[in-house]
């Protein structure tokens, strides 16, 4: 590789010259094997750009002169596995196991998928390309959605080529299509919503030319598939900054397309005037949950998709909620009911699981539902509810209910944290005396059955029903207790 004047790429560079050595030798054989069928192979896209910031990758992408099937005959010399589920596209993928690795893999293997070199044309009416094989690795390299994932490493010989600048791009921290932006995003819209979701892996800024084409071209999105778009915002909003991912969709109109309720709390001030707007709030909300996600052995890991959306969209039923009270105030109530068949609706439509829409939802709903907690004046039973409310989302609530304070009053602050710090070591008490995350009655519906002479039927969900309050009200009863109180409650039925 030869060294660029600038220092800043001349540094990352270097940087990408000792992530390259690690993953050199399978890379270099693969090289080699190719070389000498008379093949041109070269590492492309996302692992040339890691590897320049100092990442390595085992799942390893490549491009190639040769075509679909003599790739799939050197690839099955090469690895111990391969598959041609890509080969209408000209991708065929292999795996080699890694050292003492059985044939089930392990984290030492490396995977690549190799694709003939291309350059597609579009459909004007869609985003899907009408394939067509290409004869360079630059005609490749000018097919991809920024000059970032635009750079190539040629093996054998680990010669680096950049056609378009993307490692000056790179060291610059800024996100620019390889070739015009107007027609990058016409033939795939679908490359808009990249760059913002590469400003929130990467944290870089997205250049003036590129931001402006985005936002004329914003409408064209729309023939994008749901499923399309579901799959880019899950990774932006699970990405290290998915801040300014998100500012980027919103300040393009991208979000106007896909996610409208996120704008629209451009126009909403905050109840409590703290901040400048609910959708700055929301932004600051998020911040502050991902800072409160755990490692991978905690009880909420990073990324949490359904946290992250939870906190994103908390407030979106203050729009429609929003009443000016006569004393100058105003007021959102029950925001955060309306909020919650807003997310649900919202995330059906861009296809998200069922259990990710109804978590979400269901946060949504639960979230304001700590500030009837006040000083500690919740009885046992109130909490026993909070608990069984939340069900298995409790630690996700937690967090969300945490990050939801952003006053800027140290004292009010404190005080929310102190309280729900309270809320939480009661609820962790009473898990110590009881089985507080999965409460039930305190007798069965077989139970039920036999002691009051019934066979199944709606008076048996209605006796549980009354024992599950009982339970929740006054703790475990036991068994004696219980069938006191339903043989009372029978009685009373039956007057």
């Amino acid at each position: 590789m030869s060294t660029p004047a600038n220092p800043a790429p001349a540094r990352l560079l270097h940087q990408a010259l000792s992530v390259l050595t690690q993953m050199a030798p399978a890379a270099v054989e693969l090289g080699e094997t190719f070389a000498a069928a008379g093949h041109e192979l070269a590492l492309v896209g996302g692992p040339v750009r890691d590897a320049f910031l100092g990442r390595a990758s085992a799942d390893l992408d490549f491009a190639t002169s040769a075509s679909p099937d003599e790739t799939q005959r050197l690839l099955a010399r090469w690895g111990d596995a391969h598959w041609d589920i890509g080969k209408e596209f000209g991708t065929i993928g292999a795996r080699r196991f890694g050292r003492g690795a059985a044939d089930t893999g392990t984290a030492d293997d490396i995977v690549v998928e190799v694709t003939t070199y291309r350059t597609d044309e579009y459909d004007a009416a869609s985003r899907k390309p009408v394939v067509a094989f290409g004869d360079s690795l630059d005609g490749d390299l000018s097919r991809r959605d920024l000059t970032v994932n635009a750079m190539a490493v040629r093996l054998p010989d680990l010669t680096f080529v950049d056609p378009f600048g993307g490692l000056a791009d790179l060291a610059a921290k800024v996100l620019r299509t390889p070739i015009a932006p107007e027609r990058s995003f016409d033939d795939d819209p679908l490359r808009m919503l990249r760059v913002a979701r590469f400003a929130a892996q990467l944290g870089f800024d997205v250049e003036p030319a590129t931001h402006a084409a985005i936002v004329d071209m914003a409408p064209r999105l729309d023939i994008v598939s749901a499923e399309r778009v579901q799959a880019e915002l899950t990774k932006l909003v699970c990405a290290p900054s998915p801040r300014a991912g998100l500012q980027v969709l919103v300040e393009t109109g991208l979000a106007d397309r896909v996610l409208p309720e996120l704008p629209a709390l451009r126009l909403e001030i905050d109840e409590h005037h703290r901040h400048k707007d609910v959708y700055e709030h929301s932004l600051i909300v998020l911040d502050q949950a991902v800072a409160q996600e755990t490692g991978p052995e905690g009880p909420v890991p990073a990324p949490d998709l359904v946290l992250r959306l939870a906190a994103l969209l908390h407030d979106i039923g203050k729009p429609s909620t929003r009443r000016f009270e006569s004393g100058g105030g105003v007021s959102f109530h029950h925001h955060e009911v309306v909020g919650a068949k807003m997310v649900a609706k919202r995330l059906r439509a861009l296809k998200f699981e069922k259990q990710v829409v109804k978590d979400v939802a269901r946060l949504v709903e639960l979230h304001l539902r700590f500030h009837g907690y006040g000083d500690g004046a919740w009885s046992d039973s109130a909490v026993r509810r909070y608990v069984t409310d939340a069900g298995p989302l409790l630690e996700r609530l937690h967090r969300l209910t945490r990050a939801d304070c952003t006053t800027r009053n140290r004292r009010k602050a404190k005080r929310l944290a102190d309280a729900y710090t309270d809320l939480e070591n009661r609820i962790a008490a009473l898990r110590e005396q009881e089985e507080i995350d999965s409460i039930r009655p305190d007798l069965d519906g077989t139970q039920i059955m036999e002691i009051l002479g019934i066979g199944p039927g709606p008076a048996v969900g209605a006796a549980y029903k009354h024992l599950l309050a009982l339970r929740m009200e006054h703790g475990p009863l036991g068994t004696e207790r219980a069938t006191a109180e339903l043989t009372a409650w029978w009685e009373s039925r039956q007057e």
